[in-house]
């Protein structure tokens, strides 16, 4: 028992010891290692210092350095910004001058013709103002007056005449006046000629007065009926009138049997046909053709075609008499030069006939002169040796 409890008190004995032991080494262990700490902390703060002041200066130099580049940069990019901004602005601030002078040549322009339209406008107001009052006015006239209206009529046919392609005064002749065998004295408005003194006559009839109520009346058909009625015994009337003045006898047998009465006014014309079926008729039993501008101008053309087919018919004959005569000039000249060419050749024989009998033959003329130079004659010309045969001079 007694070594049992000694053995406890041994063993906690040995196991205090060792624990003394390992306290006083790990306290030690840890006297040692705080202070390698502590020398380690002041170590770390004495790094982070240097650490810091390398950041610092670190610092400073990139800000240095970045502030260098950056000026550089700066000054490059400002400088090429500058010389590409002058390369870009410059044509464009030429440009831009042209175009502020483009545009105010324009304005001034543009001024001047806004002027100038306004001034036209005017002009053409004026303009349009005097051609309603001259309408109104012919238009009064034309109600008024037979005679202006025929006068009226006549222009018309004139201006047809000059689109036609007839030669005035040639072709065509106004107002001409005729003397018939009883003495009367007769003017058609236009005599017009044709090809082998052929006439064909035109007068121009004007009737405007119940036509020109019958359009104005288009809410009224009573009065629409009544006018059209007038304009169509208007029209008849005409037809009778110029019948009797037999315009076509002027000319006997170089005129047709019939004049053409002309109506100017082509609505009223083809209102007159189209509501009279027997106008047509009438008209051409008394000897007269109704025609309007465009039938007119149709029938003129032809005759002015006529007139050409004849104008080159009248050159071909022309050309083919003066092809003949100047073929028989031809035969003419040959036979000439063929009774020349014979003189030419009986000249020439008789020519080397009278030369023979000078230079040839015994005791010819040549050699009897040359012998008297021989006997001592004073010349100062010689006949050539071609003129005296072979042997001759000799002699």
């Amino acid at each position: 028992m007694e070594e049992f409890i000694f053995l406890l008190l041994g063993i906690g004995l040995g196991s205090l010891l060792t624990w003394l032991i390992a306290s006083l080494y790990f306290a030690s262990k840890m006297a040692i290692y705080k202070a390698n700490n502590e020398n380690l902390k002041e170590k770390v703060a004495e790094k982070q210092q240097e650490i810091s002041l390398l950041q610092e200066k670190i610092t400073t130099e990139f800000k240095s350095i970045a502030t260098e580049i950056l000026e550089e940069k700066s000054r490059k990019i400002t400088e090429q910004s500058h010389f590409s901004l002058k390369n870009i602005l410059d044509p464009f601030g030429e440009k831009l001058s042209d175009f502020r002078k483009k545009v105010e040549e324009t304005y001034d322009r543009e001024a001047k013709e806004r002027f100038s339209l306004e001034k036209e406008i005017k002009n053409l107001q004026q303009l349009n103002q005097q051609i309603s009052k001259e309408a109104n006015n012919l238009a009064t006239a034309l109600k008024g007056q037979s005679k202006i209206q025929g006068n009226w009529g006549e222009m018309i046919l004139e201006s047809i005449l000059e689109k036609s392609g007839l030669e005035k005064e040639r072709e065509y002749f106004l107002q001409k006046s005729h003397t018939t065998d009883n003495g009367k004295r007769l003017q058609p408005d236009v005599l017009i000629s044709l090809p082998n003194q052929k006439y064909l006559i035109i007068d121009a009839k004007v009737s405007l007065n119940a036509y020109e109520r019958f359009c104005a009346s288009e809410e009224n058909e009573q009065e629409r009926t009544q006018y059209l009625k007038q304009h169509l015994a208007a029209v008849r009337q005409h037809i009778i009138e110029l019948s009797q003045k037999n315009y076509q006898n002027l000319y006997a047998n170089q005129s047709p049997d019939f004049v053409l009465m002309f109506l100017p006014i082509e609505p009223a014309f083809s209102l007159a046909v189209q509501h009279d079926a027997d106008l047509l008729n009438l008209a051409f039993e008394r000897g007269v053709v109704l025609v309007s501008a465009t039938t007119l101008l149709a029938c003129l053309r032809t005759v002015a075609s006529i007139w050409r087919q004849e104008k080159q018919n009248r050159y071909a004959e022309e050309i083919a008499k003066e092809g003949g005569m100047l073929y028989e000039k031809a035969v003419g000249l040959v036979n000439e030069l063929k009774d020349l060419g014979l003189k030419i050749q009986y000249t020439q024989n008789a020519y080397e006939e009278v030369m023979l009998k000078l230079s040839t033959g015994k005791g010819n003329l040549l050699s009897r002169i040359e012998k008297m130079k021989a006997l001592g004659i004073k010349t100062n010309k010689s006949l050539s040796p071609n003129l005296f045969e072979e042997g001759e001079l000799d002699k």
